[in-house]
């Protein structure tokens, strides 16, 4: 655009000020040309020189190969943790609750007593019960006495033999009478050890549920407390159906846990613990598989010196399927979860980023088991993850050679 040109531009705004700027003062006119002059240079050099768009350079992601290794392989679960054997201390007698000889919650040994219920009444009836063994066994040794001598008398002819039948049937009779006697002194000697509730086995013993001074079994058998055996623990999970069976066929040593010639390892960790510090193994398999749920109760047992776990746990458990399996590996921040699975981005051959749908296995560390999806040749992205996308051209830069810390 010339000088003429932007001239002639002047005076056509002003025609057209003049003729439709009725309310427009000579000021404002004077104005707006002020204000084309000064753009002019601006005008006159975007006329002179037009822009062209440079793309921007591909962003740089770090990428690195997969890793291949031998590996131990296993298959994880949740389960919840168990005592080995609970047992609810009842009042098998009646009687006043004399005594409580723990404290809640502590650890007790087998045999120790626990509670004391009122003996003197079965100390009375068992005393009562010794005397009627004294006076059965008087009347059997009578009994005996007389079908001795009549017996002799019966062979002189000085006595009928139905005085003999006689005291046949009694010394009988009185014999049978002694023997119930006794069967009621050992009744009454039961009655009076069950007013000692002692403990069962080794253990942990909860809160009493009766204090001293109540009436305890009286029309029922009344439970005093609880107690658990917590060493070893038991651990119970469960299994799928499609799980058990790949198990089975890759590990056949497996089945024989359950014939008890074989320990199966089995690992556990608590919810606030970091691995599988619990070593333990496999001691049940339930017979069917519940059909409503399609899993299979499995059970493993664990050693527990110290009581640090209790029933009730949340519990990670880990079985081990086979060992120097040969898989494939990458670093866990490379994988990524959408609506259709997890993925790794890969670059191409082109440079150009695919997404690449993969099956996971087990986590080693900070690397994440690859089962399917991958062959070991690509190039995983594990860093700049937020500035690639399926179909972006980028620039890779291999994780051997670049800055940890550069890309992000």
């Amino acid at each position: 655009m010339g000088a003429e040109k932007f001239i002639d531009a002047v005076n056509f705004w002003n025609l057209k000020f003049y003729l439709f700027g009725g309310a427009m003062t000579i000021k404002r006119n004077l104005t707006f040309i002020i204000t084309l002059i000064l753009l002019s240079p601006i005008a006159l050099t975007s006329c002179g020189k037009s822009n062209k768009y440079k793309s921007p350079h591909p962003p740089k992601v770090t990428v690195s190969k997969p890793v291949e290794k031998a590996i131990t392989e296993y298959i994880n679960f949740t389960g919840n943790t168990s005592s080995i054997n609970t047992v609810q201390l009842r009042a098998r007698v009646e009687g006043y609750l004399e005594k409580v000889f723990f404290q809640d919650g502590a650890t007790v040994k087998k045999a120790q007593q626990l509670f004391l219920i009122q003996q003197n009444t079965y100390e009375a009836k068992l005393k009562a019960a010794n005397a009627e063994i004294l006076v059965q066994k008087a009347n059997l040794e009578h009994a005996q006495t007389e079908y001795d001598r009549y017996s002799d008398l019966v062979k002189k002819a000085a006595a009928s033999q139905t005085d003999l039948d006689k005291w046949h049937y009694q010394r009988d009779a009185t014999a049978a009478a002694v023997m119930q006697a006794e069967a009621n002194r050992d009744l009454a000697q039961l009655d009076l050890d069950y007013t000692t509730v002692n403990a069962p086995f080794d253990g942990r013993i909860d809160r009493r549920l009766k204090d001293p001074g109540n009436l305890v079994g009286s029309g029922e058998k009344t439970v005093l407390a609880e107690i658990n055996q917590i060493d070893p623990i038991y651990a119970y999970f469960t299994i799928s159906e499609r799980e058990l069976l790949r198990i089975r066929d890759e590990n056949k040593e497996l089945k024989r846990s359950v014939d008890r010639d074989w320990k199966a390892p089995v690992s556990m960790g608590l919810a606030n613990e970091k691995g599988y510090p619990h070593q333990g193994f496999l001691d049940f398999e339930a017979i069917t598989i519940d059909p409503n749920t399609g899993t299979l109760l499995l059970r493993g047992i664990f050693e527990n010196p110290k009581g640090l776990l209790i029933p009730g746990f949340f519990a990670r458990i880990r079985v081990q399927i086979k060992k120097d399996v040969q898989v494939i590996l990458v670093p866990q921040k490379a994988v990524g979860y959408d609506q259709i699975g997890p993925y790794v981005y890969i670059v191409n051959d082109n440079n150009i980023v695919e997404r690449r749908t993969v099956t996971l296995g087990q986590d080693k560390g900070d690397m994440q088991v690859i089962q399917d999806g991958l062959n070991g040749q690509e190039s995983i992205i594990i860093e700049g993850l937020l500035r690639a996308y399926p179909g972006r051209n980028v620039t890779p830069v291999d994780a051997a050679e670049s800055n940890p810390g550069e890309s992000k």
